[in-house]
């Protein structure tokens, strides 16, 4: 069991009910990648209360399709909402087109990626494959179905990332960005946020693992912040961007101050009712141990390249301005790609990714905060 966000978010958990006015979604045929996922499956959720007349779930995971389908079956039954689960791949091109056709698909949010960084540093082609590649093979498809909107979830490990993951997310959105500026009937669009409280991976359950095992609680550096959001406030104002979309925008998320991950640690330790053991207190319960960072870690992430954050019609939404690439250079880099997958040559791959992602293991020890000018 989680323990409530609101005292480790350090700010109020952002309510809102999407019901009430987001229209873009009613009757119509929504399809969510990544929908057994922990962001996935909570965007599910919501879109089901805004009623649409289909929710196409698309899943890699066998048990993760399974599971989101039985959560979700008797809340689709009681709103009147088709439910259809995929099994599958957003790299197969064939079955993403095919589903697309059959079900009329108007709406798509591409949640499904590799997010694990240390997992993706290790096993880059599939980072790339999935998070690039598979990216390119769904946008491509809703622009030949002329699907309604597209949105792509991205992540602050995009802006000038240390690590593969960040950097395939950066080329993620540029493949949308390239889409967005070509005339089409689809709006592309692309919402980029940082960590969500209790998330598969995330550090919150893993503290909350250690604390239940005694300790001790390992954290990388005591210097290393996050932003943190709950997956409740990120899916609705995830859903909201995509609905208030126009085209081509970046938008990101108010996630409030980036939160120290060593206070984060030692909140946790209280609230589970224990004492932090140090020099000073050795009769303390539970213990701190740093590591040191991972490889492809950074002490703090940024959510934006420039700082400017320009308000929209959401008091949480900002869009910010991001470099773009032409169409010869986006085919450039999916090429580039391809075939340094289709050789096995993960040491070619890293170079494809410095040679295109602005900023890819540039220091930076700032936060978005520091320049933060909002327009």
């Amino acid at each position: 069991m989680l323990p409530l966000p609101e005292p480790f978010l350090g700010r109020a958990e952002v309510k809102d009910d999407l019901a009430e006015d987001v229209t873009e979604y009613s009757g119509k045929t929504v399809l969510v990648t990544g929908a057994g996922g922990s962001i996935g499956s909570e965007l599910c959720r919501q879109i089901l209360t805004c009623r649409p007349a289909r929710l196409v779930l698309f899943e890699l995971s066998e048990f993760a399709l399974y599971t989101v389908e039985m959560q979700l079956r008797p809340l689709a039954v009681q709103a009147g909402v088709a439910l259809v689960p995929v099994l599958g791949s957003v790299m197969n091109a064939g079955l993403v087109a095919r589903v697309m056709v059959r079900h009329g698909v108007q709406a798509v949010i591409h949640t499904a990626a590799y997010k694990h960084v240390s997992l993706v540093e290790a096993n880059p082609l599939a980072g790339i494959s999935n998070n690039v590649l598979g990216t390119h093979v769904l946008a491509r498809a809703a622009l030949a179905q002329q699907v309604e909107r597209f949105t792509l979830i991205s992540s602050d490990k995009a802006v000038r990332p240390a690590n593969v993951m960040g950097a395939t997310k950066r080329l993620a959105e540029l493949v949308v960005q390239d889409l967005a500026n070509r005339p089409s009937a689809t709006v592309f669009s692309i919402v980029r946020f940082g960590n969500v409280f209790g998330s598969s991976g995330s550090v919150v359950p893993r503290f909350q693992n250690q604390i239940r095992a005694g300790g001790p609680v390992t954290v990388t550096d005591p210097r290393a912040h996050r932003y943190f959001m709950t997956v409740e406030e990120a899916a609705g104002l995830v859903l909201r961007a995509g609905a208030m979309a126009r085209g081509g925008e970046v938008c990101v998320l108010d996630m409030g101050k980036p939160v120290s991950i060593l206070d984060l640690a030692r909140r946790m330790i209280a609230a589970a009712g224990h004492r932090l053991r140090t020099a000073e207190t050795p009769k303390g319960t539970i213990s701190i141990v740093f590591t040191g960072l991972h490889p492809g870690e950074k002490l703090r992430e940024a959510l934006s390249l420039s700082g400017v954050y320009i308000a929209t019609e959401h008091p949480k939404i900002f869009r910010v301005e991001e470099p773009s690439l032409s169409e010869l250079e986006v085919a450039g880099f999916l090429r580039s790609l391809q075939d340094v997958v289709t050789e096995g040559a993960p040491q070619r791959a890293r170079a494809v990714l410095y040679s295109w992602v602005e900023g890819y293991g540039a220091p930076y020890s700032g936060t978005d905060d520091d320049k933060r000018q909002v327009h």
